[in-house]
């Protein structure tokens, strides 16, 4: 008896161990932040964020996942899954936020906690994450591309597609600050890429040949511009065109130093993944966003907080960089 007392008070420890380990691996709230598209470098640098995350924070487990390519209908099959996994929140961007509304309901009603980002006008989210105000940064947009074509000329716009909310309201944007100047000429506006290079590239190529004087061209997609550059770096029209929009440094870098891209602007989308997921935690823990809250991210120390179509809020920060061929080597992405 003397014997096993000591092996049976071991055994008692290990299982009490065990059980507060599992105890608290089953207090993590799961937080699955659903892309457009994986393998595209934007939500390549957005998982770093959601890693960040994981790895920082107690009691979150957090992950990313989507489709294999830019496809609404994939996207929407990979939140069904994960609603019937009974997840505790999505943070998702959509493809086309019009096609998760009724998934989206549905998670709601099960008591998922919903994060979007790019899709200000979500019925059904709790809250909805935006860089910045969109209208502006397409605004944004056209200003450069209108200055840097002297204020005549015909230019187009691209779009990741047309269901794509916030490309839409930036090529809008850019539409309407264009409307200020009679010499502006847009043609065949809103081109869907799809989230490709090399469609863009043939699209820009296509533009090229129906327009040979078109100037200007306004990107959405954050690889649009690789592709319009690359077809006008083929046609020799760096000098004569003039090519801003969405970007990551390192992807546009080459047709930054060429000159066949003037410019690009973005917000980090590792700190946008990031960002979501702390929203996401704080709703969890049923704590209010509110308008002047610091999120302890560059571009979110001071959000500003309205109510949303639905029953929720949009979360907007002040979040966007301009880069140029003399300063993208600044940023490590």
């Amino acid at each position: 008896m003397t014997f096993r007392k000591p092996m049976l008070s071991a055994l008692a420890t290990s299982v009490a161990v065990l059980g507060l380990a599992g105890a608290a691996q089953a207090q993590d709230k799961e937080i699955v932040t659903v892309v457009k598209v994986t393998g595209e470098n934007w939500f390549t640098r957005m998982e770093e964020g959601v890693n960040a995350y994981n790895e920082e924070t107690d009691g979150i487990a957090a992950r990313q996942v989507g489709p294999g390519r830019a496809d609404a209908a994939q996207q929407a099959a990979i939140v069904q899954d994960l609603i019937a996994q009974g997840v505790d929140a999505l943070a998702i961007v959509p493809m086309d936020p019009s096609t998760l509304e009724g998934v989206l309901r549905r998670a709601q009603g099960r008591g998922i906690t919903v994060i979007t980002h790019e899709a200000d006008n979500m019925q059904n989210t709790q809250l909805d994450l935006e860089a910045f105000d969109n209208a502006e940064f397409g605004a944004h947009f056209a200003e450069d591309i209108a200055e840097c074509m002297g204020e005549s000329g015909k230019w187009t716009s691209f779009v990741g597609s047309l269901g794509s909310l916030t490309h839409v309201q930036w090529a809008d944007g850019g539409e309407e600050y264009m409307s200020q100047f009679p010499d502006m000429e847009l043609v065949s506006p809103k081109n869907e890429s799809f989230n490709d290079a090399n469609r863009a590239y043939e699209l820009a190529k296509e533009i090229l040949r129906s327009h040979p004087d078109i100037k200007g061209f306004q990107g959405g997609s954050a690889i649009d511009v690789i592709g319009i550059g690359r077809a006008v770096e083929e046609a020799g029209l760096e000098d004569e065109t003039c090519v801003y929009g969405l970007g990551l440094p390192k992807d546009s870098s080459a047709y930054l130093e060429s000159g066949a891209v003037d410019g690009i602007a973005f917000w980090d989308p590792k700190d946008a993944g990031y960002v979501m997921n702390i929203l996401a935690h704080k709703v969890l823990n049923g704590e209010e966003i509110a308008t002047g809250d610091d999120l302890g991210v560059p571009g979110y120390t001071n959000v500003t907080v309205s109510d949303g179509p639905g029953d929720g809020k949009i979360v907007r920060g002040q979040a966007w960089v301009d880069v140029t061929k003399d300063n993208w080597s600044d940023f490590p992405f």
